[in-house]
């Protein structure tokens, strides 16, 4: 039987340096972690080498969040889109040098005058995920789009969305599947049987269905029983990352126990 890799995401320690984290890394009871390629964590040749060197040591393997912080693939402004892209490719680059096995990135985020463009938002995000594609294809790097949470403007949020952009971007971009923002609108078990065959990574953590709160397994409000059920009849094998900010260590032993 199928059975998923639980892993640890390091953005419960965002707001610490880089060194601390890289402690807490070592530490961690999981041989999957996500690195969020951000802020203090924000990834370089020398972070590459130390946490490649960390994973040789530990038999840790990679995923990549990508920057989202003002990063919009979907801007109607050219400059900014140079600018969003480079820092993109970069972190690209940096996620093949670290062997990641998954570089993940947020869709495009409607702006203040995308009412005066009518789909505008949506072509540029789809010619953005194209080109990241064709970047990370050029490093020999799988990239996967994760669904985003309510009521954030980004142009992809729910089955409908990811229905129409896998029908129109005709790459290989996979789907980081997000199951507290999908709680948010209702369709964790939409989104699993939907794109069975699309998912190729996950981010775990809970809230009471109203805000993406990133709580410890079994705080908030999501079914976590019909969770695994349902993973295990389209038998997911892939990794399955924590991204709570609170009760991580007892938020992995609990999806442990789901799969046992």
């Amino acid at each position: 039987m199928a059975q998923p890799k639980i892993g640890l995401s390091m953005l419960y320690c965002l707001g610490e340096p880089f060194s601390k984290m890289t402690k807490r890394l070592v530490k961690a009871t999981t041989d999957n972690v996500e690195i969020v390629d951000e802020g203090f964590h924000a990834l370089d040749k020398r972070r590459v080498t130390i946490l490649k060197e960390i994973g040789d040591c530990y038999g840790i393997e990679y995923s990549v969040h990508a920057p989202f912080a003002d990063v919009n693939i979907a801007s109607p402004s050219k400059l900014m889109l140079r600018a969003a892209f480079k820092r993109l490719e970069k972190s690209i680059i940096n996620a093949s040098a670290l062997d990641a096995q998954v570089w993940v990135f947020h869709p495009g985020i409607k702006t203040g005058i995308s009412i005066f463009y009518p789909g505008m938002d949506w072509l540029q995000n789809l010619k953005g995920a194209r080109l990241l594609s064709k970047i990370a294809g050029d490093h020999g790097l799988r990239i996967a789009i994760e669904n985003v949470p309510e009521p954030y403007p980004f142009v992809m949020k729910n089955v409908d969305d990811f229905t129409r952009f896998y029908e129109e971007v005709n790459e290989d971009v996979g789907l980081a599947l997000d199951v507290g923002h999908a709680n948010l609108n209702g369709q964790i078990e939409l989104f699993l049987k939907t794109f069975s065959d699309k998912i190729v990574h996950m981010h775990v953590s809970d809230n009471a269905g109203e805000s993406d709160q990133h709580l410890g397994i079994g705080y908030g409000k999501i079914y976590w029983k019909k969770f695994a059920e349902t993973l295990k009849e389209i038998a997911y094998d892939k990794t399955i990352i924590v991204e709570s900010m609170e009760h991580v260590e007892e938020s992995l032993q609990r999806l442990r126990q789901l799969f046992n």
